[in-house]
């Protein structure tokens, strides 16, 4: 049992780690102290209904209906050049800029609207999450659960971790440089990914 839920942590912590649309979204409404629980609520919560679903067999529904997954890659690529086209305005304008270091906060709804695009209309969450991590559960048999344990702890820590733990970098973001550098890096990063999901139809 704890071997299998150490496993789950560790592969769990090693696909949610690396940098992606969900993290950098995450990171920068930490930063901004902006429904910065909603925002982990929604990113937990749903990883965790991900990685069940994988464990109890979506994966292998999946498997059977690639068609899906490409519906799901299309609509991720355009949602993802979307919120890149967003991200390279806000580090053009400094306007825009001083207001994500002042005072001004975006209503809750599109924010979770934001974070459930981000991670729903994302084909790798489908592909890592229920197919990957659904398959290796399954080789533990009977432990298998105690693994969907163990990855649903690593998405609970690293969202929590790294939502509330972007505060400690405010003092860098105080200035609207930073932002900029942020939201280019963002917008970077959002264009690359839907780039890279057109072309792996």
């Amino acid at each position: 049992m704890g071997a299998a839920a150490l496993a789950g942590l560790g592969l769990g912590l090693s696909l949610i780690v690396a940098i992606g649309a969900q993290n950098a979204f995450v990171l920068r409404q930490g930063l901004r102290q902006e429904h910065v629980l909603a925002v982990v609520a929604v990113c937990t919560a749903s990883d965790v209904v991900l990685i069940l679903a994988g464990v109890g067999g979506t994966g292998a529904l999946l498997g059977r209906a690639p068609w899906l997954v490409t519906a799901v890659r299309v609509a991720g690529a355009a949602f993802l050049l979307g919120y890149a086209v967003l991200a390279a305005r806000r580090a053009l304008r400094p306007a825009v800029l001083a207001t994500d270091a002042g005072g001004s906060r975006a209503p809750l709804a599109p924010v979770v609207g934001t974070a459930l695009a981000l991670t729903w209309l994302n084909p790798h969450v489908y592909l890592d999450t229920v197919l990957l991590l659904g398959s290796i559960a399954g080789t533990h048999g009977e432990h298998r659960w105690w693994f969907a344990a163990g990855a649903c702890t690593a998405s609970v820590v690293w969202f929590v971790g790294l939502g509330f733990g972007a505060r400690a970098l405010r003092p860098v973001f105080a200035r609207p440089a930073a932002w900029r550098v942020l939201d280019g890096v963002i917008a970077a990063v959002m264009a690359v990914l839907a780039v890279s999901l057109l072309a792996g139809l």
